[in-house]
């Protein structure tokens, strides 16, 4: 990957963190939703917004997401200069959850270990 395609997948990813705070679906709005990655194709046409949440329930999200997906593309191409702007497909991204029980499993094996010395 190239460093205009880095640059175009982080933007995006940053801007629509911030759009996502402004969707009014109660779905979304409802639920603490971060936006963790996007990868955007070279031609601009589609991209894959990987998203986090903390709260609230996957599927349900995902869905006000692409219910709201209109709304989030044209506040997209409002504050990006692009040739064009992409067709967007969300997928939970489960990464934070995984580490967070890692974390709980280490500080598990932690406390058991202690306990038996």
């Amino acid at each position: 990957m190239n460093h205009r395609q880095e640059r175009i997948n982080e933007t995006v990813a940053q801007c629509l963190g911030e759009i996502i705070r402004n969707v009014k679906d109660p779905r979304v709005s409802g639920a603490f939703v971060t936006v963790n990655a996007a990868r955007v194709t070279p031609d601009l046409k589609f991209a894959k917004v990987y998203f986090g949440i903390i709260t609230g329930d996957p599927a349900s999200v995902q869905e006000g997401l692409e219910r709201a997906s209109g709304f989030i593309r044209s506040s997209l191409a409002q504050k990006l200069n692009l040739r064009q702007t992409p067709e967007l497909s969300f997928i939970h991204d489960r990464s934070a959850e995984h580490g967070a029980h890692i974390a709980r499993v280490l500080k598990e094996l932690g406390v058991n270990e202690t306990n038996e010395s």
